[in-house]
């Protein structure tokens, strides 16, 4: 998926643990089958997952980013009713593997691009309170960085002008355009920055019985646009249980269309980028730029 992608396999995994962490020796290793396009991931046991960036970097710098995530999943553990993975380790670099990596609990369930609960009022009201509770979580004072997805829609234009090029031969190009071009004009308003889980898309959430029963990629918990977690609603959701959702959050007309525009540029950007490494991914995109433009005149 990634120029120069590392390789993990379930045996560089099993030698990392069984030198690093020998009271998990007697516990399975196996690899978990994941549209994730940031880390490889293996069970360890019933109770354990391994994730192994896959892309290359600096050592120093990615085990900073690693206690980074460590620090915003304990920010999130418990303030919701739903299960969040909680961190367990950090593993050191290896013979045959260059990076740290990280150990968290594992979360019980299907993920949602397999169980598909976008038909659900009742996952739709689960999604919106459990975006309720990140919202409660303080900001202490912390304001969205300008990195990513989260802050001015426009400073996203010469990103979008690279995916609406790249996606010549995959998309009504012309259409969404003229899509974009409106929805980066919306204002931001007067709201405050508030926490957001900053990628919820069906790759992390988890879902039981048709519920929702966790949400996983909790690292990038942090204060961003209050509309930005709104992606899930176009991400995951049909057009009735998107309108439960909405009336449960009590969205105005300004942060509904923002959280649109947000899910627009995300989609734009994995559907071509993943069209061969990643076509589920691609799909997944796809699908929310159909039910946008769906839902824009």
């Amino acid at each position: 998926m990634h120029p120069d992608q590392l390789d993990v396999s379930p045996s560089t995994v099993r030698k990392l643990v069984d030198v690093q962490f020998p009271q998990w020796r007697g516990l399975p290793v196996s690899r978990v089958a994941s549209q994730g396009t940031v880390n490889a991931v293996f069970r360890i046991g019933d109770e354990l997952a391994a994730r192994f960036p896959l892309e290359p970097g600096d050592p120093d710098q990615t085990r900073r980013w690693l206690e980074t995530e460590a620090v915003a999943a304990r920010e999130l553990l418990g303030s919701t009713r739903f299960a969040t993975p909680e961190p367990v380790a950090i593993g050191a670099p290896g013979a045959e593997y260059p990076l740290p990596w990280s150990v968290q609990t594992w979360v019980p369930g299907d993920i949602a691009d397999r169980a598909d609960p976008g038909g659900s009022v009742a996952f739709a009201r689960d999604l919106a309170e459990f975006i309720r509770g990140v919202r409660s979580i303080p900001t202490r004072g912390r304001v969205f960085t300008g990195h990513g997805r989260g802050g001015d829609l426009k400073a996203h234009d010469a990103w979008m002008a690279t995916c609406f090029e790249r996606s010549e031969r995959l998309l009504d190009v012309p259409r969404l355009r003229r899509i974009w071009a409106a929805l980066r004009e919306l204002p931001r308003g007067a709201t405050e920055d508030v926490m957001n889980h900053k990628d919820l898309i069906p790759g992390n959430v988890v879902v039981s019985d048709g519920r929702l029963a966790g949400v996983l990629d909790v690292g990038g918990l942090g204060p961003a646009d209050p509309a930005l977690d709104l992606v899930g609603a176009w991400h995951l959701l049909q057009t009735e249980p998107r309108r439960a959702f909405r009336g449960a959050l009590g969205c105005g007309d300004l942060e509904w269309e923002r959280g649109k525009a947000w899910a627009f540029q995300q989609s734009m950007g994995v559907v071509w980028y993943y069209v061969d490494s990643n076509p589920a991914m691609s799909r997944m995109g796809r699908r929310t730029l159909e039910r946008i433009a769906a839902e824009t005149s």
